[in-house]
């Protein structure tokens, strides 16, 4: 019961972020890019996950042997894939992104089978963002404000 928790929290959360955006339009502009400022550009890959209470991280989990997500960012766009060794449907995902007033705002244009179901009612989904020069977090916030959920990713490239 807790590993399919595990499994489907983090689809849930992703595809249940309920901020009302009406379109995304990304220029260089939107995306930081002063020399020397820190960027998603690049590619990372999922670690960790944290569930917090009262904004504070109650729980730290990883994932099953075998299970990989991969995020891949560049100046404007966003592509991610996940393998699941026990599940033969694929995840992945790609759109634009931009960073404002540290949040992350993803619209998904298209994605696997299983990923378009859920963007049919909801493509634009955004998250606090934590970026550090190797590490990134992305945050759901719920209704009222307070962080739910993260994922963790560290850079690989």
């Amino acid at each position: 019961m807790k590993t399919t928790l595990y499994f489907f929290l983090p689809i849930l959360l992703f595809f249940t972020n309920n901020h009302n955006y009406s379109t995304i339009e990304t220029n260089s502009t939107d995306i930081i890019s002063n020399e020397g400022a820190l960027t998603l550009d690049g590619t990372w890959e999922l670690v960790n996950y944290h569930n917090y209470v009262d904004n504070e991280v109650a729980e730290t989990y990883g994932h099953k042997e075998g299970y990989r997500q991969v995020k891949m960012f560049t100046k404007s766009r966003v592509m991610w894939s996940r393998k699941v060794p026990l599940d033969s449907t694929q995840f992945f995902g790609f759109g634009s992104y931009k960073v404002v007033d540290g949040l992350l705002i993803e619209s998904l244009e298209y994605g696997s089978a299983r990923v378009l179901q859920a963007i049919d009612t909801m493509r634009i989904f955004s998250f606090e963002l934590i970026l550090t020069e190797n590490t990134y977090s992305q945050i759901t916030i719920g209704p009222e404000g307070d962080r739910i959920f993260s994922e963790n990713y560290e850079k690989i490239e």
